[in-house]
C-alpha cells in the first residue's frame, strides 16, 4: 500500500511539473497558453488606435498579440522614426498649427528632409480618419523607434507580457529611392538600433525589397527576416526564392494569394506563412483553415473571436 501511494505522489508530481513547464513556456510566448500562432498588430493596431504610435502599441499589448508590427523612417539627422510612410498623410496628420494639410502639402513634407524635432510637432492622432471610424482619437506624434521599444518594452514588463517585433524597411528601387537614405545606410542605421536595444533575437525585418533583406541576412544572422509580396505578385515560392536568393524565415503574402497549396509549399520548404492584412473574422478564420502561421490585422481585437 505505501508503495502505490509512493508512485501515485510520483505521478502527481511529473503532472504538477508538466504543468508548470508548459504555463511558463505560454508566458515566454508572452500569452497564457503555448499557442505559437503569430497574431500581430497591424501598425500597433490602426484600426483602434493611431497608427505607428506609443499608445496603439500600448492597445496592442493590452489585447494580447504576439508581434508589435511597425514601419520605419529616417529624419535628416539620421534618426529611425516609426511612420508607414515618408511623409505626412493629410487623411490624419495635422500641422504643428493643428491646421489641415492637402494630399499635395503632406507629400511635400518629407520625413528624410527634417530634423526629428519638427518632425515630432506634427498630431498624427487627432483628426479622425475617414478609414477607421473605430479609432480612438488623442493628442500622438510619430515616435522614434529607439522610445518606442523603450516604452512598449516597460509596458509589457508590466503586463507580464513578452514583446516580439515585426518591423518594415520601406525602402523600394519602384520609386527611385526617393524619400529614404541609401538602403545600405537605412538598414545599417535600423540594425543599429534594434541591438542597442538587445531585440534582436525578437525581431523580424520584412520588406517589399529584396536588397534590404539581403543586407539583413548577410550582416544580422540573429534578426529572422519576412520577405513581403502584393497581390499583384503571382510568382509561385520558388521564384520568391530565386528572387531573394535565400528562403526567408517567413513569407507574408496580401491575403488575397493564400491557398492551401500555396501554404503547403512554403511549409514543405520550412517557411512560415503570415498574410496581410486581414480585417474581418470570416477571413481570419478562412486563412487559419489553411493553417497559416499568423496573420497581421489592423483589428487585434478581432482574434479574440477566432480562438
Amino acid at each position: 500500500m505505501k508503495l502505490k501511494r509512493i508512485f501515485k505522489l510520483a505521478g502527481l508530481s511529473v503532472f504538477i511539473l508538466s504543468v508548470s513547464c508548459a504555463f511558463r513556456v505560454g508566458l515566454s510566448n508572452g500569452k497564457g497558453n503555448s499557442s505559437s500562432f503569430d497574431e500581430q498588430g497591424h501598425r500597433g493596431a490602426r484600426g483602434l488606435m493611431p497608427e505607428n504610435t506609443i499608445p496603439a502599441m500600448y492597445k496592442a499589448i493590452d489585447l494580447g498579440i504576439t508581434t508589435l508590427e511597425m514601419d520605419l523612417q529616417v529624419s535628416k539627422d539620421k534618426k529611425v522614426v516609426v511612420s508607414h510612410d515618408s511623409y505626412f498623410g493629410y487623411k490624419f496628420c495635422l500641422t504643428p498649427e493643428g491646421k489641415e494639410m492637402t494630399d499635395k502639402e503632406g507629400r511635400s513634407r518629407l520625413i528624410i528632409d527634417m530634423p526629428y524635432d519638427s518632425i515630432r510637432k506634427y498630431d498624427v492622432g487627432m483628426k479622425p480618419h475617414p478609414d477607421f471610424p473605430r479609432q480612438q482619437k488623442m493628442p500622438a506624434y510619430k515616435p522614434l523607434l529607439s522610445e518606442l521599444i523603450d516604452s512598449a518594452e516597460t509596458y509589457a514588463r508590466k503586463k507580464k507580457h513578452v514583446n516580439h517585433y515585426n518591423m518594415e524597411i520601406k525602402t523600394s528601387p519602384e520609386y527611385k529611392d526617393k524619400g529614404h537614405p541609401p538602403v545600405s545606410e537605412f538598414v545599417a542605421l535600423a540594425m543599429k538600433v534594434v541591438y542597442d536595444k538587445k531585440i534582436e533575437k525578437r525581431t523580424t525585418i520584412q520588406s517589399f525589397d529584396t536588397r534590404s533583406l539581403k543586407l539583413v541576412k548577410v550582416g544580422y544572422p540573429e534578426v529572422k527576416i519576412s520577405y513581403l509580396v502584393f497581390k499583384s505578385n503571382t510568382k509561385n515560392i520558388d521564384e520568391h526564392i530565386k528572387d531573394l536568393g535565400f528562403k526567408p524565415d517567413v513569407f507574408s503574402p496580401e491575403y488575397h494569394l493564400v491557398t492551401e497549396e500555396l501554404v503547403k509549399a512554403c511549409h514543405d520548404r520550412n517557411i512560415k506563412v503570415i498574410p496581410w492584412t486581414v480585417n474581418t473574422v470570416d477571413d481570419i478564420k478562412k486563412l487559419k483553415a489553411l493553417r497559416v502561421d499568423g496573420i497581421i490585422s489592423d483589428y487585434p481585437d478581432l482574434f479574440k473571436s477566432t480562438n
